[in-house]
């Protein structure tokens, strides 16, 4: 028998009966296996992808200008201090005086806290790790690092305003 002759014979089996004869393409249990893990990997990437979206902080709009509305001189006289947005970081905004008004980036430069105004004691207090900076943002006593950056304050009318230095 030729080559030809014999591939197209039907297989005998070892009592002389015939099987199937080889079927071409992909296997059953080459396919299933595909299927499988194209299965798993699905879901594990319809359960990974909200976890790695939770975990990613979202991306907040910078505030291009230069200059924020920070508070009103009626707000600031009942505490004497106020804390505002400028932008994506805090900024707080302290009365020193009657009619004098001071303003700081209110991110502690030590662990990136929130600062507060301690008014008894007169000095800016960040209670992470009891940091203190004067009321001009020098860092005094604690952990913190460096200062506080200043910004540039003008009062028009009742309205203050707060812009970069």
């Amino acid at each position: 028998m030729t080559d030809e002759a014999q591939m197209a014979a039907p297989l005998k089996g070892a009592a002389g009966t015939s099987t199937q004869t080889p079927r071409e393409g992909l296997p059953r249990r080459k396919f299933l296996g595909n299927f499988l893990s194209l299965s798993v990997g699905s879901l594990a990437a319809a359960v990974l992808f909200p976890v790695f979206k939770f975990m990613s902080p979202p991306r907040v709009a910078e505030d291009v200008g230069s200059r924020v509305l920070a508070g009103k001189v009626s707000e600031l006289s009942k505490d004497g201090w106020k804390i505002f947005p400028f932008g994506s970081e805090p900024g707080i905004l302290i009365e020193k005086a009657p009619g004098e008004y001071k303003a700081l980036t209110a991110t502690c430069t030590h662990l990136e806290c929130t600062v507060q105004y301690d008014k008894p004691a007169g000095r800016i207090w960040c209670a992470c790790h009891n940091g203190f900076y004067d009321l001009d943002g020098k860092n005094v006593a604690g952990p913190p690092p460096r200062p506080l950056k200043q910004f540039i304050v003008q009062v028009s009318g009742d309205d203050i305003f707060v812009s970069r230095a």
